[in-house]
């Protein structure tokens, strides 16, 4: 008998790449879950929903409106159908008020945790998570539960508060964590089709809007595709797959370091001829007391581009002085075809592109055209 799987925040980035997953290599019908603020909201998400899962989709899915800060977020589906439920609806913005955060974040997992445990037939209930849950602790970060250690921004205290539900409910329900990385482009082509703070401040330097480089130099940053991370988790959901906490990103010996990261972006950077014309130099690495009171002089100048740029970076930035190295040796020993994305190859790969498509204001076909071999010798180049 086929199960029907409940994915919240389907209309989301990660959302529809699972379902579309979910489609092809299974044959579980899906409640794809969206906010909708009425009918005619519902009936849009609807629509482009299934025009991206395609027309053979129309008859395993079903598109329902879902507030998780609602009482009765999930009142129209029957529980007794639910096998399996992802819970991916959030707010991720680095700069979301703790208010916010908490009503959606936290107590949105409490109202759909609630739902899950009249699931009589359920298989799984799965948090997508963030590995910033980990919040300001150093070092060694483990799959396993973790103690509050303060937090860097709102999102990431909600994050862990959030998988503290999840993980007290783990004796009555078969509830899984998956602790996510900052997914950085679709694949390992460098594709970006949704843009967070790694692209926002990579721009920030291809533009000489940012002159320094908050964090050390030897901080590992976590990167990924969502094409690696839709498969983990697929993977993940499976019933011979054991619950738990999974770190669902590459291995230590996977990871770049932020001093590594920067020099690869400059490298692509340089073979762009406006940026050579512009001549930006390398930003400077900035201790992280030389830091807080570059955000205490920016703040006097709120209308002036030095707020604006930090203001973009801040959220985040206290993290890169917060060194971190993310085992998953519970999603190795639990998926037989891991193999993550080279960091330096996707970084590279990736910053071509934000290149090339000038952050998204060019199309891919237009993209193309701007970097095709030029057959003069002229050396004007395209405005940036």
């Amino acid at each position: 008998m086929n199960g029907t799987t409940l994915i919240t925040g389907a209309d989301g980035y990660l959302g529809r790449r699972l379902a579309a997953a979910l489609l092809a290599g299974g044959d579980d019908h899906l409640v794809l879950a969206v906010r909708a603020a009425d009918g005619s909201e519902l009936a849009v998400k609807q629509r482009l929903l299934r025009d991206e899962l395609g027309e053979g989709a129309r008859h395993r899915t079903r598109v329902v409106a879902a507030d998780v800060t609602q009482d009765e977020v999930l009142a129209e589906i029957d529980p007794g159908t639910v096998t399996r439920i992802v819970h991916a609806a959030a707010l991720t913005r680095f700069t979301t008020p703790r208010d916010a955060a908490r009503r959606v974040n936290v107590e949105g997992t409490a109202r759909v945790l609630a739902f899950a445990a009249r699931c009589e037939h359920l298989q799984r209930f799965a948090l997508l998570s963030t590995l910033y849950a980990a919040g300001r602790r150093r070092g060694a970060v483990r799959e396993e539960r973790l103690a509050d250690s303060g937090f860097v921004n709102h999102y990431e205290w909600s994050k862990w508060a959030a998988e503290e539900l999840v993980l007290d409910a783990a004796g009555e329900l078969p509830v899984s964590v998956l602790r996510l990385p900052t997914l950085v482009a679709d694949d390992d082509s460098g594709r970006v089709t949704q843009y967070n703070v790694f692209h926002n401040t990579l721009k920030l330097f291809h533009y000489g809007l940012l002159s320094l480089v908050p964090g050390e130099r030897g901080t590992p940053l976590t990167l990924a595709t969502s094409a690696f991370t839709v498969a983990a988790v697929d993977r993940l959901l499976d019933a011979e797959v054991a619950g738990g906490i999974y770190h669902v990103c590459p291995d230590p010996a996977g990871t770049a370091s932020l001093g590594e990261l920067i020099d690869t972006a400059f490298e692509v950077f340089e073979r762009d001829e406006s940026f050579r014309r512009r001549a930006v130099l390398r930003p400077v690495p900035c201790d992280e007391e030389s830091f807080e009171d570059l955000l205490g002089a920016a703040g006097l100048l709120r209308a002036g581009p030095l707020h604006q740029s930090l203001a973009s970076v801040s959220p985040f930035a206290h993290q890169l002085y917060l060194p971190k190295t993310f085992h998953n040796t519970a999603l190795r020993a639990a998926w037989p075809g891991y193999a993550a994305p080279d960091p330096v190859a996707l970084a590279e790969a990736t910053c071509a592109r934000l290149v090339a498509t000038r952050w998204g204001r060019r199309n891919e076909e237009e993209a193309g055209r701007a970097n095709a071999p030029r057959e003069t010798n002229d050396q004007m180049g395209e405005a940036s």
